[in-house]
């Protein structure tokens, strides 16, 4: 009994910790530190969690050079995580009944229960030692600021005032658990399914009842592997596989995957016929999946069907055909996805003439009828605008290299969004559902040309052109001539449709030295 308390327990905190890294996605140097000091919690490694360890490992300080009476990074981060969960716990997190702090002055975490609401203030007996019904005063508690031990707050109650509030808090428990349950019996009873032109949508009653401002986690799972929660390039949290049955889990045999900036959502899969059964509440959802073929593949002869609540999304699939090659990342992008009226999303990976595999599979809260707007920047960490948009890291990239230094560019209210390039001859292949038509924007500075800049160079001493699955978007752009040297520049394009795989692979080509892009929107132009 002692182990599967502790058991659950820990399941517990895992749960706990999935929710809070999720909540800190827009801050990811945050989630980088917390899920570090969680993995060395939960492997029982405390000993680790010093500021030198945290510096080097999760900060990228230079092990020979790091010295902590000159960069005070650590606790500068710890700080802002400590007041960053007190905020979490302060809102969205206000209701959970396990809570995650970090001890002032240690790297630890610490795992406890929420705090007992505090209980209104009683007015004080006439004769300031007995209330009306001549019952002595009872305890006098103490509140605890942020800072220190705060002042005395007395607070007068009697025996039976006691016996009131603690019943009186069991009732009210009783009372949401009831009302929880006639709500959740209420949603399996809706009917929801998958996708537009297959399917109808759901009863406005479910929308309705969930409400505009209804907040929906994410889920991101990692097909086949079983270890501690990972974290993507991003500050994605993604889960250890779970919610499926059938198959197998193994860790992907061959050489590193291209095309990704996260190959961890890669490193493993399930292989052989399974099924998901996801547990999702209201919709609707934005569905990828991730794939990659490591064995040369015949596309007639090797291939497999994907189903999402029995209805087929992937027939006759042939991953290496998709991602044209082999230990190339792949990704599928499905729009419009609900749950069944049981309450989940059905995903069945079944054999037609080879064997089916999944590397990974993530649901975000989409829009109707629209896929979220996908934003790449040409750096190793996301960006945010001043708008409030997270830029994802450079991804869905071939070839081509990225610059090193940041340079400091006019012209944008994000210069952060320029500091960086991807420069040669390079291409992407940016995932996107293929019923749709997209705006794409690409965001270019010269970086390196020009007299504020290298010191030499200018109009005609970078030309390229950039094509869209085989249509010519710019022929011949010479982007001094245009911008002139760190200043930025974007460029649109509309009605742009899918490959037949469900890509938009850009070709950036050079004609007079090395074409060149910092960061690149893709907008889906449905109403």
């Amino acid at each position: 009994m002692v182990q599967a308390a502790a058991s659950n327990r820990g399941e517990s905190e895992r749960a706990e910790l999935g929710a809070v890294l999720a909540a800190l996605t827009r801050t990811p140097r945050l989630a980088r530190l917390l899920d570090f000091l969680a993995a060395r919690y939960f492997e029982g490694r405390t000993d680790d969690l010093t500021e030198y360890n945290i510096a080097t490992e999760v900060f990228a300080r230079s092990p020979a050079k790091f010295d902590p009476a000159q960069d005070s990074i650590v606790r500068v981060e710890a700080y802002r995580l400590r007041k960053r969960l007190k905020e979490y716990y302060a809102a969205e997190g206000s209701d959970h009944e396990l809570q995650i702090s970090l001890p002032s002055g240690s790297y630890i975490p610490s795992f406890g229960s929420r705090p007992a609401p505090a209980a209104p203030p009683q007015p004080p007996a006439p004769n300031g030692t007995e209330n009306a019904s001549g019952d002595s005063a009872a305890s006098i508690t103490a509140v605890e600021s942020e800072t220190g031990p705060a002042s005395q707050s007395p607070e007068i109650t009697t025996p039976t005032d006691q016996l009131l509030k603690r019943f009186g808090w069991i009732a009210l428990a009783f009372l949401v658990l009831a009302l929880g349950t006639v709500i959740a019996l209420s949603l399996r009873h809706r009917s929801t399914s998958i996708p537009e032109d297959s399917a109808a949508k759901p009863s406005s009653t479910v929308d309705s009842h969930l409400g505009a401002g209804n907040a929906r986690a994410p889920i991101r799972i990692l097909a086949g592997y079983n270890g501690t929660p990972r974290i993507d390039s991003a500050g994605a949290y993604w889960e250890a596989d779970r919610y499926v049955d059938g198959g197998a889990g193994y860790r992907r045999p061959g050489p590193p995957v291209t095309r990704t900036s996260d190959p961890m959502l890669f490193e493993h899969w399930r292989t052989g016929d399974s099924e998901y059964k996801i547990p999702l509440q209201g919709g609707p959802w934005e569905l990828h999946l991730f794939f990659v073929a490591s064995e040369p593949e015949d596309v007639s002869q090797d291939t497999f069907h994907v189903a999402a609540n029995w209805k087929p999304i992937l027939p006759s699939f042939n991953i290496s055909s998709d991602a044209l090659g082999v230990n190339v990342a792949d990704e599928r992008v499905f729009r419009d996805i609900y749950p069944t009226q049981w309450g989940y999303l059905s995903l069945r990976f079944t054999k037609e003439t080879g064997t089916a595999s999944v590397s990974a599979i993530e649901l975000l809260p989409g829009v109707p009828h629209k896929q979220l707007p996908i934003r790449l920047v040409m750096q190793k960490t996301a960006v945010t605008d001043h708008a409030g948009n997270v830029w994802h890291p450079d991804n869905y990239f071939q070839n081509g290299s990225t610059s090193d230094t940041p340079r400091r560019v006019t012209g944008t209210a994000d210069p952060d969004l320029y500091a960086h390039e991807r420069f040669g001859h390079f291409t992407y292949s940016i995932p996107v559902d293929p019923r749709d038509r997209y705006t794409v924007v690409l965001h270019f500075a010269e970086l390196y040309w020009g007299p504020k800049a290298s010191g030499s160079g200018g109009a005609g001493s970078r030309v390229f052109r950039v094509i869209c699955n085989g249509s010519t978007l710019m022929d011949r752009f010479d982007l001094y001539k245009e911008a002139g040297s760190l200043n930025a520049l974007t460029k649109s394009f509309s009605h742009l449709r899918a490959s037949p795989e469900g890509k938009l692979n850009l070709t950036f080509e050079p004609i007079v030295n090395f074409a060149t892009v910092s960061a690149i929107e893709v907008i889906d132009e449905s109403e």
